[in-house]
Formats: C-alpha cells, structure tokens, sequence
C-alpha cells in the first residue's frame, strides 16, 4: 500500500516563506509527475505546481515566480518551495503523484497540509 507523508505547513506572516514536502513510501514502482494542487474555502482544488519526471514543471500564474517545485527521486519525495506568500495563497495544499504500485497506475494524494498566511 502507498503512502503519501506531507510535512512543513503552518502560519506564516504576509511575504514570509514555508517548505513543503512529500514523500511517498510503499510497494513504488515508478513514478510519473509530481504535483501539488491547494484548496481554499468555499473554493475549488486547483493546481499549483507539477514537474514531470524529465524535469519540465508547469505553475499557473498566480504563483509563478514565487513557488518553486523539486523532487528527489531517489526519495519519491516532491517539495514546494514558497516565497513571498500572499493571504490569498492561504489554503490546505495536497500533493499528488501519478505513481506505478501493485495495483497499477494511479494518482495518488497526500493527507492535505493547512498554509496560513496572515499577520
């Protein structure tokens, strides 16, 4: 069985930072893309971040120029790396790896992280 481990959310003040990180564990594969998505109250779960396994990384333009995706392999760990947070980047932030196990390919999620950001 996969599990995805999420780490590093919390409050932060406005222009601050926070480190997010994700690690997979289990029966793995492969490991496709890599991803993370936020959802805000009230609102819908939209994409912040993904790199895929060549290293090309897509991020909306919300966060761009902010937000910065990595991943170490030989961890099956994904990590976002968030400058300059805005209240507005207040959310809880998932992670989601599209991941070979035994029971074949899957997107699979993380537990969810809470991001404050507020003075």
């Amino acid at each position: 069985q996969v599990q995805l481990v999420e780490s590093g959310g919390g409050l932060v003040q406005p222009g601050g930072s926070l480190r997010l990180s994700c690690a997979a564990s289990g029966s793995i594969f492969s490991i496709y893309v890599m991803g993370w998505y936020r959802q805000a109250p009230g609102k819908q779960r939209e994409l912040v971040a993904r790199m895929s396994n060549d290293g090309s990384t897509n991020y909306p333009d919300s966060v761009k120029g902010r937000f910065t995706i990595s991943r170490d392999n030989a961890k099956n760990t994904v990590y976002l790396q968030m400058n300059s947070l805005k209240s507005e980047d207040t959310a809880v932030y998932y992670c989601n790896i599209d991941l070979v196990a035994n029971r074949g390919r899957y997107d699979a999620w993380g537990q969810g992280t809470q991001v404050t950001v507020s003075s």
